[in-house]
């Protein structure tokens, strides 16, 4: 996979991220082309705000980079995105995952949303409920970061297919965990998914953004998700259902699309069972890796 650079930890092109410096969240550039990668610190700055005025682009990052001070490669991360208005899912989008549990890929795009308190930084832990006994399962997504200029903050609906890209700030990686034998229980009680997807904890992202313009064709990227060195996960976003675009104007139809937003574009086939004391790690082609403990909380 490329991104090569610290096993393939950072990502291919220049990229953002944040990250906590004495308890308080900054923004920062990283371009891991050289030999040591350079970062560079812009400071406690709001990306909400940043991504509203179409912020965070190539040009942003490859500018900061020349005038921000220097900046070592941080200890402690945080999700880019902090508080996101929404965080949109695409189910059943790989056919081969869709199977695996005895589906088939619907007829139309089927979506559902986790909530923001599930975001958890790059190195964080995720955290099973104590009370929770039943399987917990990791789930590697493409995610994409929404971004563009939107000074009335009226955001975008009904968004064409052939535009919708203008809507993507960038590109970074989504675990989306799940309480899978919740989710099922629910499903059959014809309930929704929201519980199962929404554990605090369960949605590791990060750790860089490669803008768009840095990153624009994601059609063929390979994905991989290993648990304690063993690889449980493999496929590439070229099997994915509904691409990013059409995804983009499909959810425009039913919810304003704003600065911030996170869409996660599915998940491939062997989705599988974590438990305390494992590490996941994450890695999509280009955007680097996201490695995340699980731990049990105590009572």
């Amino acid at each position: 996979m490329s991104g090569e650079g610290n096993g393939g930890a950072l990502p291919a092109a220049p990229a953002w991220f944040a990250y906590r410096r004495h308890g308080e969240r900054r923004l920062a550039v990283i371009d891991p082309r050289t030999e040591e990668a350079v970062c560079a610190d812009l400071g406690p700055q709001d990306e909400a705000s940043l991504l509203a005025m179409g912020g965070l682009d190539a040009e942003a990052v490859q500018a900061a980079l020349r005038k921000c001070p220097p900046l070592d490669l941080p200890a402690v991360f945080d999700p880019p995105v902090a508080r996101p208005s929404k965080i949109l899912c695409l189910g059943k989008n790989f056919a081969a995952h869709a199977a695996e549990f005895g589906a088939q890929v619907p007829e139309e795009p089927m979506f559902f949303a986790k909530v923001a308190d599930t975001l958890v930084a790059h190195g964080a832990p995720v955290r099973i409920p104590h009370w929770l006994d039943t399987r917990v399962d990791h789930e590697i997504e493409l995610g994409v970061v929404l971004g563009f200029p939107d000074p009335d903050r009226r955001g975008r609906k009904y968004v064409r297919p052939e535009h919708a890209l203008e809507l993507v700030a960038g590109y970074t990686i989504l675990n989306d965990v799940t309480a899978r034998k919740m989710q099922g229980t629910d499903r059959d009680a014809k309930k929704p998914w929201l519980r199962s997807k929404s554990f605090d904890t369960f949605c590791p992202l990060g750790p860089w953004v490669v803008p768009r313009d840095l990153l624009p064709e994601v059609g063929d990227l390979e994905l991989e998700l290993r648990v304690n060195g063993v690889r449980r996960q493999h496929s590439r976003t070229s099997l994915m259902v509904v691409k990013v675009a059409d995804a983009l104007a499909y959810l425009s139809r039913h919810t304003t699309l704003r600065p911030g937003d996170l869409i996660a574009m599915g998940t491939p086939e062997g989705v599988g069972p974590v438990q305390h004391g494992d590490l996941m790690e994450c890695r999509i082609d280009r955007l680097g890796c996201l490695s995340n403990p699980v731990v049990k909380e105590v009572e």
